[in-house]
């Protein structure tokens, strides 16, 4: 009965569990397991901050400076508000680009780590960069990822996050199609909660209350895993704690026809989701990360695979408190013949603790601030330090182009499994060739061929699969917005135009999609339409750094400095490592006559982005024009080196050298900006040519 129940369930997509946490109506009858529960790592697992779960120090130890990106950071309590403060120092010593943004969640109980996030105008929610890390005391350092020169400043938090980190949430109905934008209704609920590994308990607790109901159709209206076989039981785990790896392939791809959350305890886990793993032999077989550490890394214990389905995540945790088992107790239920033997013969100490010789606690590559257990229980434990120190990884993980395979077995051969199994390859011809053998439905797979094609420039091909993810789903705001990018980056303005206004009338109110739109208007020079779009993208979505920036282009281009100012300050603000928006301030800048201070964004700029030929150019534009010819033409040099066919700087260069006598070197130039597509920098080329002949 459990089982058509779960099938019943799991045909409802996401919206088959009340939202929030469901502790309080469990403890009507199951208050001693709750109360264990809710001390527990998992009961603790996502809160809002407060002086009676905070164990880090917001008042003394709270400061950080992030030296690869030059940002501060601060922890704050301001009249109970838990705030992070972010700012760098700018021009003239100045703070700068200061920004300080609410914590309205606490991600992680603190036994390892601790993540904080700020939720969004638009209901989502953002991973703050600084966190906190329990190892030596507690201390403040980067959250994983944003360890990089340039650290994200508005990295969404996904579905996937939080299905692993907390409780049900509610999602507004048109946000859980796949790859839709993580957008929730109201507050996170607080904790994992109960459901989460029993499944949804509207009607166990309405029977429960019933008079009369039968005990046996009590117990077979929840999920109960332990009466689960031992697959599905090991399958409630590992929904949250089987990941393979945190690099760069595809380790999880949950299935399309799947909403987020929708995922319920006693069906198999493949049916929600696939899992796939680097392939054997590929040089990543001992890789030991933090989201690899538990189901992962036990399935490669012999103790596991020789157990016949006996040895579970149960059989050593119990999930409902926190309490240290007698794991010693576990082993000897198989082992206690051949330990006992093996001591009266004396090749095996008279010790009581299995894991001291058996189970290491080792420090994570990926997440170097934190030491995990690692579940591979192995005879002999490796060589070497496992807690020793290991370097920071420092940017993202490289990415890694060889062979995946399916994970922990292979996938059943059907045409479906077919398509997600090209995905997780990465290779758009692969995919391509599945998508004409199969035909599916669901129009998300011509949606990621068309972004597979683009990333690596293949236009047209991308142009193909969007539109028959357009026609499979005429109103997909993601399908047409991918469209209308590809057309856009073909040249093909017009059509971007048409295929954004149908976008339109799907997603009036999308800020995505208004950006998307003013660029193509500012493309073809329609600057007081590319105007309204911005400033109503800005209006939408105020943390939209690259409309502010977009805004601030259109209001250059007008000679409307001051303004253009303001916006470019307002987008730095929000990502201080922005290199157009600095390259694009030091121009506003340099036209408002402030030279040394545009000279120094100019500078922001390439370091930032280094060898960008146009910031390269701007930067030499602005010394010539202050007389410091020498590092202009170090400058122009530079960007003709990363672009040697850029006419404006061929034709600065040619001036420069003129002033400096180099009379053939300036012909050269002139003669290489004259001959090139740019009808002004030609003309001036052209007129500088016949004052040199004269």
């Amino acid at each position: 009965m459990t089982r058509v129940l779960i099938l019943a369930f799991s045909l409802a997509a996401s919206a088959f569990v009340s939202p929030g946490n469901a502790a309080t109506d469990c403890a009507s009858c199951h208050a001693r397991i709750v109360e264990a529960y809710q001390r527990s790592g998992m009961g603790r697992s996502l809160y809002k901050p407060s002086p009676a779960n905070t164990i880090e120090d917001y008042r003394n130890q709270h400061d950080f400076l992030h030296s690869s990106s030059g940002t501060y950071y601060s922890m704050i309590v301001r009249d109970g508000t838990y705030l992070q403060r972010r700012w760098q120092i700018g021009f003239d010593g100045r703070e700068t680009n200061v920004e300080e943004l609410t914590i309205d969640a606490v991600l992680g109980s603190g036994s390892h780590a601790r993540a904080y996030l700020h939720r969004t105008a638009s209901g989502g929610y953002i991973e703050l960069p600084l966190g906190w890390y329990a190892e030596k005391g507690g201390y403040w350092a980067m959250s994983p990822g944003f360890n990089t020169e340039h650290p994200q400043t508005r990295r969404f938090v996904s579905y996937e996050c939080i299905f692993c980190h907390d409780a049900y949430p509610r999602i507004p109905p048109n946000d859980e199609a796949p790859g839709s934008d993580p957008v929730f209704a109201g507050a996170l609920p607080e904790g994992i909660s109960c459901q989460r590994c029993h499944g949804p308990g509207d009607k166990h607790a309405t029977l429960a209350h019933t008079a009369g109901a039968m005990l046996e159709d009590i117990r077979a209206s929840i999920v109960n895993p332990a009466r689960l076989s031992p697959a599905l039981r090991m399958d409630v785990c590992m929904q949250c704690h089987l990941q393979p790896t945190s690099g760069a392939i595809p380790a999880i791809i949950r299935r399309f026809n799947r909403g987020p959350f929708s995922f319920v305890p006693g069906e198999p886990l493949p049916d929600f989701q696939l899992v796939f793993d680097h392939a054997p032999g590929a040089g990543h077989d001992d890789k030991f990360e933090i989201v690899n550490s538990s189901a992962y890394r036990l399935r490669k214990s012999a103790c596991f695979q020789k157990s016949n389905g006996a040895l579970t995540c149960t059989t050593c945790h119990d999930p409902h408190q926190n309490q240290p088992q007698n794991y010693s107790a576990v082993c000897r239920q198989c082992h206690a013949s051949v330990i006992d033997g093996a001591i009266a013969a004396g090749r095996h100490p008279a010790g009581s603790d299995c894991v001291i010789c058996h189970v290491q606690k080792r420090r994570t590559e990926d997440v170097v601030h934190v030491v995990m257990t690692d579940h591979w229980i192995q005879r002999r434990l490796p060589r070497g330090n496992p807690l020793a120190e290991l370097p920071e990884r420092h940017g993202a993980i490289a990415e890694y182009s060889g062979e995946v395979v399916p994970y922990p077995s292979p996938l059943p051969q059907t045409a479906e499994n077919a398509l997600y199994q090209a995905i997780a390859r990465g290779a758009p011809a692969d995919l391509a060739r599945e998508l004409r053998r199969v035909r599916p439905r669901e129009a998300e797979f011509y949606i990621v061929l068309g972004q597979a094609w683009k990333r690596v420039g293949k236009l047209p091909e991308a142009i193909r699969a969007y539109e028959q993810a357009v026609r499979m789903r005429p109103n997909s705001s993601r399908a047409l917005l991918g469209l209308a990018g590809a057309q856009r980056a073909s040249g093909e303005l017009a059509l971007a135009k048409e295929t954004l206004a149908r976008a339109g009338r799907a997603a009036p109110a999308s800020a995505a999609r208004l950006f998307q739109s003013g660029t193509v208007d500012f493309d073809r020079a329609h600057t007081a339409a590319a105007m309204e779009k911005m400033e109503k993208a800005v209006a939408l979505d105020p943390d939209f750094s690259a409309a502010h920036t977009g805004l601030a282009a259109i209001l250059f281009r007008a000679g409307n400095f001051d303004r253009a100012e303001s916006e470019l300050r307002s987008a730095l603000r929000i990502d201080p490592y922005d290199a157009s928006a600095y390259d694009l301030i030091g121009r506003v800048l340099a036209g408002k006559g402030q030279t040394a201070e545009s000279l120094f964004d100019f500078e922001n700029a390439i370091r930032l982005r280094p060898g960008y030929a146009p910031h390269l150019y701007d930067y030499a534009l602005e010394l010539s024009a202050t007389g410091r010819a020498n590092e202009a033409r170090a400058a122009v040099e530079a960007a003709l080196r990363a672009d040697a066919d850029m006419p404006a700087a061929h034709a600065l260069l040619g001036e420069l050298l003129s002033r400096q006598g180099d009379i053939p070197g300036a012909i050269a130039h002139l003669r290489r900006a004259a001959a090139g597509s740019d009808p002004t920098t030609a003309k001036f080329a052209t007129q500088a040519l016949q004052r040199l002949a004269q």
